[in-house]
């Protein structure tokens, strides 16, 4: 969307959807305000419901807020449906279990074995 300005476009948004493929209002209006959002969610961005309301604003010539209230909860269940398959989260390494690992100093021989369990000794000398 760099050479055309849209309403409710801001610069962020719209690089998002420059990164989709998104960069014309006849790009936006061939996939919609649904297909636009879901290709910025695949793409791995987090954009708020506000996107979609304005990206619908921006088809329709409306300011994102003025988007009715029936129609935004059509878009939100549209999206549900389209993106059923989508993560809820970014795809990434899973954390694995958490190990504790006690370590024992180089000369804890010297040392009585009044240490707690547990400490770990840094820099000692």
């Amino acid at each position: 969307m760099s050479a055309l300005k849209l309403r409710n476009i801001g610069p962020k948004s719209a690089a998002w959807l420059r990164q989709v493929g998104l960069r014309s209002a006849e790009d936006l209006a061939a996939v919609g305000a649904v297909g636009a959002f879901v290709k910025v969610r695949r793409a791995g961005f987090k954009p708020s419901l506000n996107l979609l309301y304005s990206l619908e604003g921006a088809l329709v010539g409306c300011h994102w807020q003025e988007v009715p209230e029936a129609r935004r909860q059509q878009l939100v269940a549209e999206y549900e449906v389209a993106a059923g398959g989508l993560p809820t989260a970014r795809a990434g390494q899973m954390a694995g279990p958490v190990r504790e690992t006690h370590m024992q100093s180089p000369d804890a021989g010297d040392h009585d074995s009044g240490d707690e369990v547990g400490e770990i000794r840094f820099g000692e000398d």
